[in-house]
């Protein structure tokens, strides 16, 4: 290499830098769409890039490449406005406005020396950028990891202040409808694991997912749901052995505190129903959640088995009857009434409140409601 090619090479670099960023503006639509904060960034980074090499060419001995250095002359926030490809994009850019001027920059017999050198120092700084946005995603992913956690607290706290607001925001969850909250046993191995199974299915089912595992409890929040229990049970496998509770579907993610608690009510009561289907929705474990001093599941039982009745005068004393005779003909006799008479009276029970008197899981409901509405 001959001193000539360095001096030349130094002398053209405002020049080389320049013809980079206009070849930047006619190639590519993404550069025109940046601010003017953002081209300067742009700019920065070129000139940087040609300097070093400039300076590793002139002399490989004392300034080994390291370009990695080139990318701390721009903000950290470039890597969330411009993309990696779009990086690689404005490197080849460079390189080849480099290569195009090899002839006027190299001195006689220089010019094969030269092109070598740009592709060796192409190839390091197409690393380096890979790397400078390697360690910013991963920086990127524990932040919203921290973020997530939060966000998942605070939904089972039901805290819907302004700080949640914001949170909610920067995950991209400010506009997701149709929420429900899934609670259950974390599967056995490392937390990290259970959460990247669980937003690799949600992924793949088309929803957003947020999660967190809380001891030994996997909570997933579930976004862009449209059937709570059909999805549970599709997503059901990511949880450990014992039983998965879904709350009720909401239309947003501040009211998920809603969702959560049912959820975690019905997954702490569950064990108190053996037969309990799994995913079982919190609305099948009301009994059971009221048992274990739920008061919201209380209410909603009481309302569920008493409203409908209340101006139903018969119907409401067959309920006792019938559950408290055991049969229909004995039911009748209490209630001095043939028995068909109470086989139409069941069946409009049934139809106003849900509850079958005669299937067993359902009288036992019906039973506990009277009893709790008495108190």
């Amino acid at each position: 290499m001959s001193t000539t090619t360095g001096q030349q090479l130094e002398r053209s670099a405002d020049l080389l830098s320049t013809a980079a960023i206009t070849r930047l503006e006619t190639s590519y639509e993404w550069y025109g769409r940046l601010s003017a904060d953002e081209r300067s960034w742009v700019g920065l980074v070129a000139q940087a890039g040609i300097g070093a090499f400039i300076a590793w060419y002139r002399d490989p001995r004392t300034s080994p490449p390291m370009p990695i250095d080139v990318f701390a002359t721009a903000p950290r926030e470039l890597t969330r406005t411009i993309a990696l490809q779009q990086t690689l994009q404005m490197v080849r850019t460079a390189i080849d406005v480099v290569e195009e001027h090899v002839p006027q920059l190299a001195a006689a017999g220089d010019e094969h020396h030269l092109r070598e050198a740009v592709l060796t120092y192409s190839r390091e700084i197409a690393f380096a950028a890979a790397h400078v946005y390697a360690q910013a995603a991963e920086s990127r992913g524990a932040w919203d990891a921290r973020l997530e956690a939060l966000v998942v607290d605070a939904v089972l706290r039901a805290e819907a202040d302004e700080a949640l607001s914001s949170r909610v925001a920067a995950l991209g969850w400010d506009e997701v409808r149709g929420v429900v909250v899934i609670a259950g046993a974390a599967p056995p191995g490392p937390g990290t694991e259970a959460l990247d199974a669980l937003r690799r299915k949600a992924t793949h089912a088309g929803l957003v997912a947020l999660g967190s595992v809380q001891r030994s409890l996997l909570i997933a929040v579930l976004g862009g749901v449209d059937d709570g229990p059909a999805v549970a049970a599709d997503f059901e496998h990511l949880w450990g052995e014992g039983p998965v509770v879904v709350g009720p579907r909401v239309p947003h993610l501040y009211a998920a505190g809603r969702s959560a608690r049912a959820a975690l009510s019905g997954y702490t009561s569950a064990p108190a129903w053996p037969q309990a289907p799994r995913p079982c929705p919190a609305s099948e474990l009301l009994p059971e959640r009221a048992l274990t001093g739920d008061t919201r599941a209380r209410r909603a039982l009481v309302d569920k088995v008493t409203r409908p009745l209340r101006d139903r005068p018969a119907l409401r004393d067959t309920v006792p009857a019938y559950l408290d005779e055991g049969g229909l003909e004995a039911a009748a006799r209490v209630l001095f009434v043939h028995p068909n008479t109470v086989r139409y009276r069941l069946g409009r029970i049934a139809e106003l409140t849900g509850f079958d008197l005669t299937d067993s899981r359902d009288a036992f409901t019906v039973r506990l409601a009277l009893a709790l509405s008495r108190v």
